[in-house]
Parts: structure tokens; C-alpha cells; sequence
């Protein structure tokens, strides 16, 4: 692995555009277009596919489609994951999620960041002549058994606890500990997840 492509994976600065991260993204973005052709009748094809878009992946892996992923061998899928339409992975720092996630449609996890100021996030003549931006990102960790709803993002460096519930078009920008029901812009926990939310205490 360039030295580039571990600086990426660890948060630092590096400059995307080398040809180690071009060929594992050409890959990724083949993989997602191959996979967005098929559908739940083609299992065997999409099993092939998800083998070798995510090396670390559990068991019971699903995904509706279409998707979009910028690497993928940077991402770790735990056991049952589930993800409605148009899930994205930006996983230039590693994406890792637990066992039993549930993702609701327009699902985000995106790991980059830039630079604020202009004239460092714009693309500039490097050192060794080439033209290039730089960039840096922070991980993403979801826990076991959570349920992301519709339209959820995950921004950059935010680790969600197990047992969580994210509410639809929530913008997860901190951490969010066990248990908890989180929603809004930014997301902010609401209260605890406890043995009240049993479904027999809803009246029907």
C-alpha cells in the first residue's frame, strides 16, 4: 500500500488522484454500476459482486440498489446488514458497522474532509509539479443493532453507539451513545431507547 493511501486510511492529509487510489476507485465505481443492473432475482451475480466489493463483510449482507461507493475494500459490514435504495459510502477513512444495521432509503456515510480556506482546498501545483488538491477525512463506527431512517448522513469522525435510532433526515455531525433516539439537523439525542418502547405498550 503507497504511503498516500495509509496517510488517507489514518486521517491525515494526502492528495487523491495517485494511481493506486484511481484503480481501487475505477473498481469500486465498476462494481457499483454492475451491481445497480441487477436485481433481487440475480443473487448468485450480486453475491459475487458484494464479495468483491467488501472483503470485510458478515453474513446476510443486502443491499436494494442502487448504490454508490467510493472504495469499498475501506469498509467493513457486519452480520444482517440491510440498506434500502441509494445507499453511499465514502469510505476514504474506514467505515466499520456493527452486526443488524437497518438503513432506510438515501442512507450517507461520508468520511472526507477539505480544507475551509479556498486556497488550500482548491487544486494547486504541487511540490512534484502536478496539479492536485489535498484532502483528509475521519472514521465512521456504527454499533450493533441500530436503525438508520430515511435520509440520514453520517458525517466524518462520528461513532454511533449499539441500539440506536436515527431519525429520518437526521445529520449525525457527533457521537451518539448506546440506547438512544437521535434526530434533527444537527442530531441530538431525544432520550433513552428502554423497555417502554416494547411494541405491546403501543396501542393499535
Amino acid at each position: 500500500m503507497e504511503k498516500n493511501t495509509e496517510n488517507m486510511l489514518a486521517g491525515k492529509l494526502y492528495r487523491p488522484g495517485t494511481a493506486e487510489l484511481r484503480e481501487i476507485s475505477s473498481l469500486a465505481h465498476r462494481l457499483s454500476r454492475d451491481y445497480n443492473l441487477t436485481t433481487d432475482e440475480d443473487k448468485i451475480e450480486r453475491k459475487a459482486i458484494i464479495d468483491r466489493f467488501f472483503p470485510n463483510h458478515g453474513k446476510g449482507v443486502y443491499l436494494q440498489g442502487p448504490i454508490q461507493v467510493d472504495y469499498g475494500q475501506f469498509t467493513t459490514l457486519g452480520d444482517e446488514f440491510y440498506a434500502n435504495f441509494n445507499l453511499t459510502i465514502l469510505d476514504t477513512c474506514p467505515v466499520t458497522i456493527g452486526k443488524n444495521l437497518m438503513c432506510g432509503p438515501n442512507v450517507t456515510f461520508a468520511t472526507p474532509l477539505h480544507p475551509l480556506l479556498p486556497e488550500q482546498r482548491n487544486a494547486r501545483l504541487q511540490k512534484d509539479g502536478k496539479m492536485s488538491d489535498v484532502e483528509y477525512g475521519a472514521p465512521i463506527t456504527i454499533g450493533d443493532n441500530c436503525w438508520l431512517a430515511s435520509n440520514v448522513t453520517v458525517c466524518p469522525g462520528v461513532t454511533v453507539g449499539n441500539n440506536c435510532v436515527i431519525g429520518a433526515g437526521s445529520v449525525v455531525t457527533h457521537d451518539i451513545p448506546d440506547s438512544s433516539l437521535a434526530v434533527g439537523v444537527p442530531a441530538k439525542v431525544l432520550r433513552k431507547i428502554t423497555e417502554q418502547d416494547h411494541l405491546e405498550n403501543y396501542p393499535y
